[in-house]
């Protein structure tokens, strides 16, 4: 009793000093927490609560059974991808072009932030910035309208001029092999502008004393960019990078489906992703636990790309790791 009576009493000061201090942390970050409590609940709602429906991707759903009476079967859902072999092929096109548009995206868009740093006409950055924007609240619908006007075979503006000049024809649409460029292009056009404010905004904060006393030292335009700017942006770069990972299985739909289609069997082979197949599955048969099992595949497996791209991160620069 000697020994006991005194640790308890030491333990119960030390367990209420670190509830205070909890407490007081909390208390002296509450803007900070109140201004981050909107996308907690939105996570919350649509990333955590829907998660009980997995449970989908291992069931042979029918209406008249619901979700948790209907027959369970394992990995069949899962199987199906593999059996019918389209597994590697939509699993490389998607990979494929979410690195394309991730890194060539990223790229662009820091090019794009620092140029319009260094203008100096304030309303033509401002036209600039806005012209540049445009894109990205113009709708995939619009898009695709855009792009079959000009590549149409028999209508298309691109047609229409090459027979004028002379030149035969050009059936884009039956054309597998310059299908990758022209989404990818499009895709940097839709999303460049607006991509680049997170980087604009970065180099904002840059102390401007740094960039004086670089001027004052001589050095030029390129050589602040190149060993100022540049390092500066690096933290932003990777954390977007990091984030973007996680996403590199999911391919964009609306641009794909609205661009190219989902029944176009001649460009299957460069333009077919896991979402226009599952759309095609979904439509023909109405298997909710086929599409259910491919977004959990899609999930594990931008979380398995996550984790070892912040695993590598942490080794080579633990400042910029996610955690």
């Amino acid at each position: 009793m000697e020994i006991t009576t005194p640790t308890k009493v030491r333990k119960r000061p030390q367990l209420h000093r670190i509830q205070n201090g909890r407490f007081r942390r909390f208390w002296n970050n509450k803007t900070l927490l109140l201004m981050c409590l909107p996308a907690i609940v939105f996570f919350i709602i649509f990333a955590y609560l829907p998660m009980p429906g997995l449970y989908l991707a291992f069931i042979k759903y029918n209406y008249t059974d619901g979700i948790f009476k209907s027959p369970f079967v394992g990995f069949d859902n899962f199987r199906f991808l593999v059996m019918t072999g389209d597994l590697w092929r939509l699993t490389f096109n998607t990979v494929v072009y979410n690195l394309a548009f991730i890194l060539l995206g990223n790229v662009l868009q820091i090019v794009v932030a620092v140029f319009l740093n260094e203008i100096r006409l304030k309303w033509f950055k401002k036209l600039t910035q806005t012209l540049m924007f445009l894109p990205h609240f113009i709708s995939a619908v619009l898009i695709g309208l855009i792009a079959y006007n000009v590549l149409s075979y028999d209508y298309g503006l691109l047609n229409s001029i090459l027979t004028s000049l002379g030149f035969d024809p050009v059936k884009t649409y039956s054309n597998a092999g310059i299908w990758p460029f022209i989404i990818v292009l499009t895709y940097l056009w839709q999303s460049t502008g607006y991509g680049s404010i997170v980087y604009f905004a970065a180099i904002m904060g840059l102390d401007n004393e740094i960039i004086e006393a670089a001027e004052i030292d001589g050095a030029g335009a390129f050589q602040r960019i190149r060993y100022i700017v540049l390092p500066w942006l690096k933290p932003t770069f990777i954390i977007l990078l990091l984030f973007s990972l996680g996403g590199i299985l999911r391919g964009n739909f609306g641009l794909f489906f609205n661009l190219v289609g989902a029944n176009n069997t001649a460009l299957y082979a460069t333009t077919d992703i896991i979402e226009t197949y599952v759309f095609r599955a979904l439509m023909t048969n109405f298997n909710f636990s086929i599409g259910s099992a491919v977004s959990l595949y899609q999930s594990v497996f931008g979380f398995i790309v996550v984790m070892t791209a912040n695993w590598l991160v942490k080794k080579v620069s633990p400042d910029n790791s996610l955690f």
